[in-house]
């Protein structure tokens, strides 16, 4: 478990990489945020978490996987990361924040990535390609 990492995940890169191309300026894992986002983006009141299939236990495939030992308290530990998920999304909203997730498996494929975080901040920015 030590050799999880929170921050700086091959993940959060590509679409740390991916914003940046796109124009998006933001700041890293701000601490006076609810849940330490990965990415804010200030000037839009938004902020981007990248999550991890396998430990946010999204619906995909590598998000469904039961380990074989311990599956108890890993079932156990994953429901605690989705509560407090849901409860720092919640906490970001009521201070007029807003929040997309995007998780591991969508940064796979750059060209759908980059229309779901383009379609995303459209309405807020002009993208010039």
């Amino acid at each position: 478990m030590s050799r999880i990492r929170s921050k700086d995940t091959k993940p959060e890169i590509i679409v740390r990489k991916l914003c940046h191309s796109l124009g998006l300026r933001f700041r890293l894992h701000k601490k006076d945020l609810p849940g330490k986002p990965d990415l804010t983006f200030k000037k839009y009141q938004t902020v981007v978490q990248v999550h991890g299939c396998f430990w946010h236990s999204h619906s995909c495939k590598f998000g469904q996987v039961k380990p074989k030992t311990n599956s108890e308290l890993w079932s156990e530990k994953r429901a605690k990361t989705k509560a407090r998920d849901k409860k720092n999304i919640s906490a970001l909203q009521e201070l007029g924040w807003c929040a997309l997730v995007v998780w591991e498996c969508e940064t796979k494929n750059r060209e759908a990535l980059e229309r779901k975080i383009a379609g995303y901040f459209s309405d807020k920015v002009f993208f010039d390609y």
